[in-house]
């Protein structure tokens, strides 16, 4: 078990921990997270490393999350080492730790060897106080990772951003690649999208990138680049307005909206004024 801290306060008089997969920050997370802020403690989360599905944010960007929220601290668990404990034992492992006063959780939370333990066995076990959420819906359907990757899949990106209560976003440093967008008028900064972070459908998307405190709307092209017959897989967003270099630069790329398909034009000038109907979509 790892734990990093992201705020000053430390476990003096114990701690209030936030159990579940927190796979980033949902808004049923968000409701837990609201919650355990009024017991005035440190607010620990756990997540889940090495789960047999890509999660939604890389670590580093989950961590990002976390700290933005208001989260103290994050112990970040590794999947295969906690699968076969029992529910005491899970439990017992979080308590030497990190002296909680209270866990808190959605109801359908489960935990342990075989997915035995539930919030109703952690009332039982009578060791740590437990507040039991309700979960939150949208059109009838619970809130969950599992609903936001279905939709970022299928490109339906905004419907994903409402259930995460923030922008899908990718975090990176930008790489030099073929500068081909250059020789167009529309010079990108690539990142390569992170091993083990969930893809979303591959196309072209509205996006929006911060630098130096500004934000600029962009256009970013996930995924290969057939006009040139490239199939590697990257992300190049250019950033409408901007003129500067971003090499070597952290990113942070958020997508708003799905604009396109990816397209195999029939020339280099084709693509440029396909690129210049998209950059004046994003613009209105």
């Amino acid at each position: 078990m790892k734990t990093v801290w992201l705020t000053d306060k430390r476990i003096s008089s114990g701690s209030v921990m936030l159990l579940g997969g927190f796979d980033g920050l949902h808004l049923g997370h968000r409701q837990l997270l609201s919650r355990a802020k009024t017991y005035n403690l440190p607010v620990g989360v756990m997540t889940i490393v090495g789960g047999k599905d890509d999660g939604l944010f890389t670590f580093v960007e989950r961590e990002s999350i976390f700290r933005a929220n208001g989260v103290d601290f994050v112990f970040e668990l590794t999947f295969a080492e906690i699968k076969d404990l029992s529910p005491s034992a899970f439990l017992e492992l979080l308590q030497k730790e990190f002296a909680p006063k209270a866990f808190i959780c959605g109801e359908d939370f489960r935990f342990g060897a075989g997915a035995s333990g539930t919030p109703k066995w952690i009332e039982e076990w009578g060791q740590v106080r437990v507040e039991i959420l309700s979960l939150v819906e949208i059109a009838g359907e619970k809130v969950s990772s599992r609903k936001v990757k279905a939709l970022l899949q299928n490109g339906k990106i905004e419907e994903a951003n409402l259930r995460l209560g923030e922008r899908f976003f990718l975090l990176g440093k930008v790489e030099k690649d073929r500068q081909v967008g250059r020789t167009l008028g529309f010079p990108t900064a690539n990142i390569a999208y992170p091993q083990g972070k969930f893809a979303l459908k591959k196309g072209v998307y509205e996006t929006l990138v911060c630098v130096n405190g500004k934000e600029y709307k962009g256009i970013t092209n996930y995924g290969a680049r057939p006009t040139f017959e490239n199939e590697t897989v990257w992300t190049e967003t250019y950033l409408d307005g901007f003129d500067g270099d971003l090499y070597g630069k952290q990113l942070k790329v958020e997508f708003v909206r799905f604009l396109r398909e990816i397209t195999k034009f029939s020339s280099a000038e084709e693509l440029k004024a396909q690129l210049t109907k998209d950059i004046e979509a994003v613009r209105k």
